[in-house]
């Protein structure tokens, strides 16, 4: 397993939880974070016993965005000395979240994002790259980038249209407008709305009950229907026939007729 920076990573049973853990910063990105959170991705894709990965923070806070305490955008990240701060500041998004988003773009099993405070420009990126999202009833929602004068450039112009539609996603990126638990739940950003002292147990029983469920027909659920948005209606008929041809062949399309047959909780095993 990999070394990770202001991240923590453990397996539980066949759930990676992934923790943002800058809790004194309410998570805000470092750039160990950044390159920490795309190798964990990765990691998780690479390790057969992951079924289902959950991104949550340590703390008070899910994941703040830039530490702009640190340095500003305009400022740059760590460059050599002479380098221009808008050439420091791509080489950062590319070594860092651009890999993140990536890194989910090649993660084919489930990404729930457990959101326990606030999610604010990248953070709210991050969570919008999930495929699912819990939220805590305290947390808060910002794409932030207008109020610093610039544009989403960690995904969020990507994925946000994508969950919550074209018109709702301009609106938040344009005004960088905070909008409460309540209101994710509203629009549909977040899934489930949960008190926030049970909001990671509450999850992780989801994420354990999905990755109870055969993961190869979880993964292939998953590529259909992303790859279903981007085609049409025979192809999508044509995808899904060979993916259920696949699954078919498998030891767990066995094991769930049989389990049921002799009234009993099915073992999945991926094979």
């Amino acid at each position: 397993m990999s070394d990770y920076e202001d991240l923590t990573y453990e397996l539980r049973g066949h759930v990676a939880l992934i923790t943002l853990n800058r809790p004194e910063r309410l998570n805000a990105l470092s750039e160990g974070m950044t390159r920490s959170i795309a190798q964990a991705f990765r990691d998780s894709q690479a390790d057969d016993d992951v079924r289902v990965v959950v991104v949550t923070g340590a703390g008070k806070g899910f994941c703040s965005g830039a530490d702009l305490k640190r340095r500003t955008l305009a400022e740059g990240r760590d460059q050599p000395e002479g380098e221009e701060a808008s050439i420091a500041d791509r080489r950062y998004n590319l070594r860092g979240i651009h890999a993140s988003a990536r890194a989910v773009q090649g993660l084919d099993k489930p990404y729930i994002a457990c959101v326990n405070g606030a999610a604010a420009g990248a953070g709210m990126d991050l969570a919008s790259m999930a495929d699912i999202r819990w939220a805590g009833r305290d947390a808060k929602f910002t794409t932030a980038f207008t109020r610093v004068g610039i544009v989403a450039g960690d995904g969020g112009g990507y994925y946000l249209p994508r969950v919550i539609g074209m018109a709702r996603a301009l609106e938040l990126l344009w005004t960088s407008r905070l909008i409460d638990a309540e209101e994710a739940l509203r629009i549909g950003y977040v899934t489930k709305v949960v008190d926030n002292a049970s909001l990671l147990e509450e999850t992780m029983a989801f994420a354990a009950e999905v990755a109870a469920a055969p993961p190869i027909a979880v993964q292939y659920i998953k590529q259909l229907c992303y790859q279903s948005m981007h085609t049409d209606l025979d192809t999508s008929l044509r995808m899904s026939q060979y993916m259920q041809t696949v699954t078919s062949a498998t030891e767990d399309a066995l094991e769930g007729p049989t389990a049921f047959r002799e009234k009993r909780k099915p073992v999945f095993k991926g094979r």
